[in-house]
């Protein structure tokens, strides 16, 4: 499968934060870049790995790199919807109820190992991942903006976890995983820093206001009449294709063309080149097909299965 070659961003700021996001989640510069680009489109991110390959990490980076409010939730099978949504409670002094906001109203969640919360709390996160505002009480609220849901999840053979159901996943622009990091990486983090402290220190290369005008520059980013024929050709091939229980919807094509965008300003292009597409589809389309027995395909496979059938534009 062909990638897009890794180019200078047309914005320094960004190759600064991808340099420094890149010497801390060592080795993993593809990853790293493929989370900023589903930033860029305004779409939340799965990241499903083991324990301890830096997937927290990665969250934190990024919202500290930005200069975003943070915050972490840690899902348990114990957690309630109030807990991440928030709750009224009675003020005596006003004779009132007064709602007091859960830790959803910040600009980047980390939802860390969601999947071992119930699906009742797991729902919680659909509005606010939808629309990016939450209804508690009889009144809707909207969230701070730029809203962006980083989800970590172990693997489903784990012990004590849920699986996602296809609404919850439809609603992740993109999943990725970090994978283990090669021998010198590893070879680096054990003789280097600790990782927590350096993340804990680093200063913003960039503000939440420009981050804002990035994503609309992004949604401004030119698609060829050809390149969206590649798209829908590659969501119709799903559709037909035997090995698939389902097919890509018409929100994952705009996911995927949607996560091109953000590729594609990250290699310093105003226009969507086929390769934009390649890169980014395993991550847009991994955790939306599933196969016709149940089993499970790796995100790179599925991806590699679409290009070879559908030809170039």
């Amino acid at each position: 499968m062909r990638l897009a070659t890794l180019k200078t961003a047309a914005h320094p700021f960004l190759d600064d934060i991808v340099r420094t996001a890149s010497g801390i989640i060592l080795g993993k510069e593809k990853q790293i870049r493929l989370s900023l680009a589903c930033l860029l489109a305004r779409g939340h991110l799965l990241i499903e790995d083991i324990p301890g390959v830096g997937k927290t990490t990665l969250a934190q980076v990024l919202a500290r790199l930005f200069g975003l409010d943070f915050q972490r939730i840690q899902f348990t099978s114990d957690m309630l919807p109030a807990d991440i949504i928030g709750v009224a409670v009675f003020d005596r002094a006003s004779s009132a109820f007064r709602f007091h906001p859960g830790p959803i109203f910040a600009q980047v969640i980390l939802a860390d190992e969601v999947n071992r919360a119930t699906p009742k709390t797991q729902s919680a996160l659909l509005e606010a991942m939808e629309e990016r505002q939450v209804t508690a009480e009889g009144e809707t609220r909207p969230l701070p903006q730029p809203f962006f849901v980083i989800a970590t999840q172990n693997p489903s053979e784990q012990v004590g976890t849920f699986a996602l159901p296809e609404s919850q996943l439809d609603r992740f622009l993109m999943r990725i995983d970090i994978g283990y990091p090669d021998r010198a990486a590893e070879r680096e983090l054990l003789a280097g820093a600790d990782r927590r402290e350096m993340a804990a220190s680093l200063r913003p290369c960039a503000s939440a206001d420009e981050l804002l005008a990035l994503q609309a520059e992004v949604r401004r980013i030119h698609a060829a009449p050809a390149l969206i024929d590649y798209v829908q050709a590659l969501a119709e091939h799903s559709r037909r294709a035997a090995q698939f229980a389902a097919g890509l919807s018409p929100r994952a094509a705009l996911a995927l063309l949607a996560a091109a965008r953000g590729w594609a300003l990250l290699e310093g292009r105003d226009h969507v080149l086929p390769e934009d597409i390649q890169a980014v589809l395993p991550g847009v389309a991994g955790h939306r097909l599933r196969p016709v027995d149940g089993g499970l395909i790796p995100a790179e496979t599925i991806a590699r299965s679409l290009i070879e059938a559908v030809p170039l534009p």
